[in-house]
């Protein structure tokens, strides 16, 4: 089971350079993340674990609440 959803600022832990991305959308364990500097990537997240970004709303720069 994931533990973010639509919209949720997730990180590659393996791709660090890819900064924050938001996730754009959901289809059993593979999730579309739109980096801030690699654009769109599709992640199989039975083979990647993405992390929730730190800071939600300072990294993207919106008023939006960290996800519990």
């Amino acid at each position: 089971m994931l533990y973010f959803s639509l919209g949720d600022f997730v990180e590659h832990p393996d791709q660090p350079d890819w900064g924050v991305g938001q996730v754009q959308s959901i289809v059993g364990m593979n999730v579309t993340v739109n980096f801030t500097h690699a654009g769109k990537q599709m992640i199989n997240c039975a083979l990647i674990t993405l992390e929730k970004a730190a800071q939600n709303a300072e990294k993207s720069g919106a008023n939006t609440p960290d996800c519990a």
